[in-house]
């Protein structure tokens, strides 16, 4: 179990601290929901988790296999829906220093869709993936 500790220090700002490690993230609600967008936003950390969760989940499976990852890139685009309002779409970008014909190409972007985040997230929010590979 790990433990977030959150602190809601005014204006629309937040403060959390990871349990173990008590490193602090701040948020602020987004400036297209009464907040001034200087960080953070709470839907900006689910876009964060599930781009950080694919590159990390790959990266364990490429040591596995002796793939060095390094330069991996991951980019990932929020779109908000309304009514409610909600997270509608994650548009994903993987970059990888591998050539296309890799043996493990399938195995690593199998592990990207399968992480962790991605399979904890809602089933009617798109997640377009595309992996680039760059080698």
């Amino acid at each position: 179990m790990v433990k977030v500790s959150i602190n809601y220090t005014g204006h629309l700002h937040c403060d959390a601290v990871h349990g173990p490690s008590q490193v602090k993230i701040a948020t602020d609600a987004p400036a297209d929901n009464q907040g001034k967008g200087e960080a953070f936003s709470p839907t900006d950390l689910v876009a964060t988790a599930l781009g950080t969760c694919m590159a990390t989940t790959m990266a364990i499976v490429a040591e596995r296999h002796g793939v060095e990852l390094k330069g991996t890139t991951v980019s990932v685009s929020k779109e908000m829906a309304s009514d409610p309002r909600r997270i509608g779409c994650l548009t994903i970008e993987v970059h990888l220093p591998l050539p296309a014909d890799h043996p493990q190409r399938k195995l690593l972007e199998e592990t990207a869709l399968g992480c962790p985040v991605n399979r904890s997230l809602a089933a009617e929010m798109k997640r377009p993936t595309e992996f680039f590979w760059e080698g």
